[in-house]
């Protein structure tokens, strides 16, 4: 019996020792599969050699092309339609008839009106005579001109009432929708027909905050419309918006003359292209070589073989691109890639 306990033992911590051993060789075995980085190995970085460039500062901004004006018109006065004397894609002008109401109650009322006008005139002709000759009261004179005042008032409106049957449209433009038939009622606040004038157009587009003050009321820019990109068109600022939108941008609106050759349509897209033509020489940095430590900017300058950190300042920055003012000058060696595990002080290597 104690023999055979003696060797259980003795199986027991062989198979500990082995246990052990096997541990620490996985043990061996993940540390040599973890990385440990080199501090000593140089970092692959991407660079760019600073040159004083001639700095184009121009932008294009994207926008839609509105109509300059658009009503649904509607009548004034009730009634049935007689006749719609327009249909759709018809070019009108101002004051052409549109829609023609009945109007033919309005025109008995007006008869009976002048006819009543007659009588009150005669009646004023007899009392006149009458009065001068103390045949009558001074009163019935001023009656019968009174009522004679308020027929001709009567006859006023009728006759206003009459030509608002007649709809005419109120500016040049097409007939872009048809919103009633022949036969239907019309009433004030129903819409008949809507009128669109795309002979001006008004072109909006949406700018940084930091690009706003680009823009100048009065002020004419270089605009074309994506349908015929080699046609530039010439459009003045009318409104610089003063709040900001949702993404952060603001409005500008600039009008456009929708020549006859283009007829460009509402709804349709352009541009908006701003071109300095200063002819400004300065450094041009890719932005996203430029990293911030408290709020100031920096860039990394390849000095040595190392990586250093160095302070500059920004004046603006056009697209992806930042203009620098100070810090750099033409032959600094900046680093533009390969930022991962990169500080001052580093070794680094160029990549090919």
């Amino acid at each position: 019996m104690n023999w055979k306990r003696i060797i259980w033992i003795a199986i027991g911590v062989a198979l500990v020792v082995v246990l052990l051993l096997r541990l620490r060789s996985n043990k061996d075995t993940t540390q040599e599969m973890v990385y440990h980085y080199d501090k000593e190995k140089p970092i692959v970085v991407g660079v760019d050699t600073i040159r004083i460039i001639s700095i184009d500062d121009s932008n294009a901004y994207t926008g839609t092309f509105e109509p300059n004006k658009e009503t649904k018109i509607s009548s004034e006065v009730q009634g049935k339609i007689n006749s719609i004397l327009v249909d759709l894609g018809h070019y009108v002008s101002r004051g052409q008839p549109l829609i023609q109401l009945d109007n033919s109650l309005l025109k008995l009322q007006l008869q009976s009106v002048e006819v009543q006008i007659e009588g009150l005139e005669d009646d004023v002709k007899r009392f006149t005579i009458l009065t001068r000759a103390d045949a009558v009261q001074g009163v019935q004179l001023e009656k019968a001109m009174l009522g004679l005042k308020s027929a001709k008032v009567q006859k006023a409106t009728l006759i206003e009432q009459i030509s608002k049957t007649t709809i005419r449209a109120p500016f040049n433009g097409v007939v872009t929708a048809k919103l009633n038939e022949e036969g239907a009622f019309a009433a004030p606040g129903i819409p008949l027909l809507q009128i669109t004038d795309i002979s001006n157009l008004r072109f909006t587009v949406n700018v940084p905050e930091n690009d706003l003050n680009k823009f100048q009321s009065g002020r004419n820019y270089s605009v074309s419309a994506d349908v015929f990109p080699g046609t530039e068109l010439s459009g003045r600022v009318t409104m610089v918006g003063s709040k900001a939108n949702i993404g952060n941008s603001f409005p500008v609106q600039l009008q456009v003359a929708n020549t006859k050759n283009l007829s460009i349509k509402s709804g349709m897209f352009g541009k908006v292209n701003l071109i300095s033509g200063k002819g400004e020489k300065g450094i041009l940095i890719p932005s996203s070589a430029i990293m911030e430590s408290g709020g100031k900017p920096q860039v990394y300058l390849v000095k040595g073989g190392k990586a250093i950190i160095h302070d500059v300042t920004i004046s603006r920055n056009l697209g992806n691109q930042s203009v620098v003012s100070e810090g750099l000058q033409e032959g600094d060696v900046i680093i533009t890639s390969g930022f991962i595990n990169l500080s001052s002080g580093m070794n680094v290597s160029i990549k090919n």
